[in-house]
Parts: C-alpha cells; structure tokens; sequence
C-alpha cells in the first residue's frame, strides 16, 4: 500500500482540520488501522473491463510530522497469499490462481513490502510519495500520489487516540516485476493488461495520543 507516506505531507492541510474544530494530529508513531483499510488493484481484462481485486492482509507503520512533511516515512507489508477476487464460483479457486505460481506466485515470494524513499509536495493536501516496491522477488521504484482527507489529535472519547486518513493511487508495470503470464501482444488487447492501477484508501491510528 501504501504509499501512504506521503499522505502525511498533506496533512498539512490546517484547514480540513480546523473546519471540523478538531486538534490536529501532533508528532507520533502511527499505525494502519486495517477495519478502515482496502488495497485493490485493476488491471484490464480482454480489453472489455477493468478487472478489480484486493488484498487482505497489510501491516503498515508512519513516522508522523507535520512540521517536516518531507521527512516522514512509511512501510508496508502485504500478504501475497491474502488476494481476494471475489470470484463466484468454487472451481477453479480463483484466489489461488491469482496467488499461483503464474502471477503473484505466494509460495515463493509470500510479502509485498513498500518502503517510502521521498515525499514532495504537489499542494495543501497532497504529495507524491516514491518509495520502494518489492513484487514477486523484484524491487523497483513507484510513486504514489497521496491526498490527505484530514485527522485530529487526542480526543477523550477516540480509544485509538489520533486519527488520519489518506487517498492514494499508483500505477506499475507488472512485467517490470516479472509477472508477464497473459500480457496481450504487442498491438493486442487480448489477454491480462500489464498495467496495474493500485487504488488504496486507508486510514492510521496513533493510540500512544490517547494516553494521559
């Protein structure tokens, strides 16, 4: 996911915040709050859509700092063997042939993992966040372009403490990671796209804000 470093650099965005008379989110550890996370990924199928699935299971951590937005980090970690596709039918376990040896291949290469390398600010509220991504045993560079929706601080009746949310969206090349199986010929739809849009909304709870 991710991806979400930059997220912080929006943050910055004061007046979001200040529209909901709230305090603002301060310095702090964050972590991904997963009941209020969605990592999917679209990829054309024949040409005739755009074919959406998702992962389950992610961990990520953000270092927080409004006051230096470029400084901030984020790691992620994704399951490979979490994908969801929703798929109707029992047979074949499409989860599985999304998670097989021919795509994501989970078995040997069983973590996604993102780990940010710069955040720049492209306005109030969003920021470019480049860092990198380790897919299928391959690890190459990937900007996200990250909208920050807004937090608060403290609040006495918010267990998880400090609360904030973030839009992210990227894209990649999916034989640029060694994933080529189904990529249509060259001047052909026909087949799995190699272009992978990758959509996540998330949001990261700081519980350490909750206490006295």
């Amino acid at each position: 996911m991710i991806r979400a470093l930059c997220l912080l650099a929006a943050l910055l965005a004061p007046a979001a915040l200040s529209a909901q008379d709230l305090p603002p989110p301060q310095v702090g550890k964050f972590r991904i709050d997963l009941g209020q996370t969605r990592l999917t990924f679209r990829v054309s199928h024949l040409g005739f859509s755009m074919y959406t699935a998702l992962f389950r299971d992610i961990d990520a951590d953000l270092a927080f700092d409004p006051g230096q937005p470029e400084a901030m980090q984020v790691t992620a970690t994704v399951q490979a063997g979490s994908v969801e596709t929703l798929h109707p039918d029992p047979a074949p376990d499409f989860n599985a042939v999304l998670a097989g040896a021919d795509l994501l291949d989970a078995a040997q290469f069983p973590k996604i993992t993102f780990g940010s390398s710069a955040v720049a600010l492209t306005g109030a509220a969003t920021a470019d966040v480049t860092g990198d991504l380790t897919l299928h045993g391959v690890t190459r560079p990937v900007t996200l372009a990250v909208t920050c929706n807004g937090g608060y601080g403290n609040l006495p009746l918010e267990p998880a403490g400090a609360r904030i949310g973030f839009s992210a969206m990227g894209t990649l090349k999916r034989s640029a990671f060694g994933i080529g199986y189904g990529v249509p010929a060259p001047g052909s739809a026909f087949g799995v796209g190699d272009e992978v849009q990758i959509i996540i909304e998330t949001e990261f709870t700081n519980p350490d804000a909750a206490k006295p």
